[in-house]
């Protein structure tokens, strides 16, 4: 999915359907609970409560803030903490990278912004895209 152009230069989402399946998943988790409860099995309904609250969470999360990384002329703004975002001026941005690792027959990106104070990670679910493609857009509006 390539940067969507609207009130910034270019902004990275979280796709759709993975903030849909996130709360799928949470109403599984929910649903399992409540079986569990009225079949008398203590233990399924420990296991369930504390991952319908943590994906419900994620899931949230991508419906309250589904833009992770947006760049405009004066900068980036990025997601921090649960649903705030953070403006970060060109000029604090000290590098740009995508960390690559090969594991298990498996490629797996990280785009890594370095600010000094912060390193904010994003992962191409993150994105809705490569790391690599936006890395080297941000690379391209930061001169």
């Amino acid at each position: 999915m390539p940067a969507t152009w609207i009130r910034w230069v270019a902004m990275w989402r979280v796709r759709r359907e993975l903030a849909v399946f996130k709360i799928l998943g949470a109403l599984v988790c929910a649903g399992l609970g409540v079986f569990w409860w009225f079949g008398g099995d203590v233990r399924g309904v420990i296991l369930a409560v504390p991952a319908t609250l943590l994906v419900g969470a994620m899931g949230l999360r991508d419906l309250l803030v589904p833009v992770r990384l947006a760049a405009d002329t004066d900068g980036i703004t990025v997601v921090h903490g649960f649903a705030g975002r953070r403006h970060v001026p060109w000029e604090s941005i000290w590098d740009v990278k995508v960390d690559v690792r090969r594991r298990w027959g498996l490629r797996s990106e990280m785009l890594e912004i370095d600010t000094g104070d912060y390193l904010h990670i994003f992962s191409p679910h993150e994105l809705g895209t490569s790391p690599t493609e936006v890395a080297a857009a941000l690379r391209r509006r930061g001169t």
